[in-house]
């Protein structure tokens, strides 16, 4: 039995009870925090904490010193793309010149370039390329983390990318969950034929991913020049037959149905929503679906913000993930994520905090082991320099106040 003890600790925030999946609401401005105190990790678990004295039950166990520092959970980000073949900054240069993301899409640019690049990839290289990132995300507080295919569009590529996921679920320390994404564009072999591809999807590619269990979720890019809600449903009805649960790219380009295919096939979650409506938000309040705003990518893309404030106010449980991928977000850093929700769609830093912790752990399924300071979760959590509070964190947008990473208990270095 391995034991750890963190002592010193300046603030233990994000406490939740055992079965808390989710924050709603006006619940999202609440933190839960005790000042001077302690935690104990055993077998890589959270096992108990508490304020000072500590107990002395526990004085001959190991300790680890927080020197006043803040302990948060570790960021969970329910939305990536980190798996692809290097960078785009030649697209950068173009939307700085005024080019729109559909407009670099319909030139064949975008995600149709990076299915090109990541053709020529071995699945080694793939890999390699990918965990730099996942070391990079994992340094800046990400301790859980989905991961999306999406960059293949035929069925080879898509299947190496899975693999490539599935290796690195093997070997990151952090926790992994994996997408396929087979309809995140219509691939370059099958231009002019999306009904073509689609049948591709459905027909050859779902069921090999579901018979390799390569995938935990199943996602569509149902917006405008992309897929239909019609076409939507069809792929996400086949994804569950392979027992691979939805989550959608909606509402980002144009008020396209994406909210509406999501709660009427009970994805877990509906992600971007930048072009969201009211009636979208009243439809969310009857339904379990999380909506996840990505305002990394409205930052980038110079678009409008998801109405997230809309959206606490409706009393919904409100998720924010960084979409890292080479295009539209090509950053991980969840706790400038973090700042930018508050920023820019003014949330409170304690809602900012939740919606990338304990909401986004229940946008990817796993709020019962991760997102929150949890007697019987997993260790998983951040050590910060010591800071004056909780509201600090966003406030100091750019600086790197992390000092430590734990993840399944055990320090990364």
């Amino acid at each position: 039995m391995k034991q750890t003890l963190i002592t010193n600790i300046g603030t233990l925030a994000g406490i939740l009870p055992a079965g808390t999946l989710k924050r709603c609401g006006h619940e999202m401005a609440e933190i839960t925090c005790i000042n001077n105190g302690w935690m104990l990790i055993e077998d890589g678990m959270i096992k108990d904490f508490g304020e000072n004295p500590i107990p002395e039950t526990l004085n001959s166990i190991e300790v680890f010193d927080a020197q006043g520092g803040t302990v948060l959970p570790s960021f969970c980000d329910s939305h990536t793309h980190i798996v692809y073949a290097d960078s785009r900054e030649g697209e950068f240069v173009d939307k700085i010149r005024g080019l729109s993301y559909a407009e670099i899409a319909r030139r064949g640019g975008g995600i149709l370039n990076s299915a090109d690049r990541l053709h020529e990839l071995t699945e080694e290289e793939l890999y390699e390329q990918a965990m730099h990132r996942v070391n990079e995300i994992i340094q800046k507080g990400t301790g859980a983390v989905e991961i999306k295919s999406g960059y293949g569009l035929n069925t080879y590529d898509e299947l190496k990318m899975l693999r490539v996921i599935r290796r690195i679920k093997e070997t990151a320390p952090l926790k992994v969950m994996s997408t396929f994404l087979g309809a995140h564009a219509v691939g370059r072999a099958y231009t002019g034929r999306q009904a073509e591809y689609v049948d591709l999807v459905i027909n050859e590619m779902i069921p090999e991913v579901g018979k390799q269990q390569l995938a935990d979720f199943i996602d569509v890019f149902c917006d405008e020049g992309f897929f239909t809600p019609e076409e939507t449903a069809r792929i996400l009805e086949a994804g569950a037959r392979y027992g691979m649960r939805p989550k959608i790219h909606g509402q980002e380009l144009a008020d396209s149905g994406g909210v509406e295919v999501a709660v009427s096939h009970r994805a877990l979650s509906v992600d971007h929503l930048e072009s969201m409506t009211d009636n979208d938000i009243s439809l969310l309040a009857s339904h379990e679906t999380i909506p996840t705003a990505l305002p990394g990518t409205s930052f980038f893309l110079n678009m409008p913000f998801a109405p997230a404030r809309k959206m606490i106010e409706a009393g919904l449980p409100v998720a924010i993930a960084s979409d890292y991928n080479p295009g539209s977000t090509p950053s991980g850093d969840m706790k400038f994520v973090v700042s930018l929700a508050c920023i820019k769609m003014r949330l409170l830093p304690a809602e900012a905090i939740n919606a990338a912790t304990i909401n986004t752990a229940c946008a990817m399924g796993i709020s019962r082991e991760c997102g929150s300071i949890t007697r019987g979760k997993i260790a998983n959590f951040f050590i910060t320099e010591p800071i004056p509070s909780i509201d600090y964190v966003p406030y100091a947008y750019t600086q790197p106040i992390i000092r430590h990473i734990f993840l399944n208990g055990m320090q990364i270095k």
